[in-house]
């Protein structure tokens, strides 16, 4: 699958904005607008739009936490329009692998709302573990990278 991230640019953040979930998850993530100047004024995080070919189809954002030394996955969406083709799980799989060519890159963490059951299910699929912690009433799950 031709899956890409690319930077967030002057060329391409409307269309980043424009990106919605399904009514029925829009709980689950922040939007794009409020990721994006989350990122503007604190640098650690990294945005991320996904591309399927030339066609943007959703956003990720990551980065080294502040509070402990493990790289964090904030946010993940897929637009409404573009979900069920494989697009999230090929950015799952993506993110992990440029996070993990980092040194300082030991674990990386992610969480999720309780009953976003189908997000839970994608990041165990991929090896993430529930860490038996909550952050914010999501909960987190965990990676370990060795190197």
């Amino acid at each position: 699958m031709d899956v890409t991230l690319r930077a967030i640019t002057h060329a391409n953040w409307r269309d980043c904005v424009g990106l919605e979930t399904t009514p029925e998850q829009v709980h689950f993530v922040a939007t794009n607008a409020l990721s994006l100047a989350q990122a503007a004024y604190e640098p650690e995080w990294t945005p991320q739009a996904i591309y399927a070919g030339d066609e943007m189809v959703g956003f990720a954002m990551y980065g080294l936490s502040r509070l402990e030394p493990a790289y964090w996955i904030m946010r993940l969406m897929v637009d409404a329009a573009e979900q069920g083709k494989g697009y999230g799980r090929a950015a799952m799989i993506e993110i992990p692998r440029r996070l993990k060519s980092r040194p300082d890159c030991t674990e990386i963490a992610i969480s999720y709302e309780p009953e976003n059951h189908v997000a839970r299910a994608l990041y165990l699929s991929l090896g993430f573990q529930e860490a038996g912690e909550v952050s914010y009433g999501e909960t987190v799950a965990r990676m370990a990278v060795s190197h």
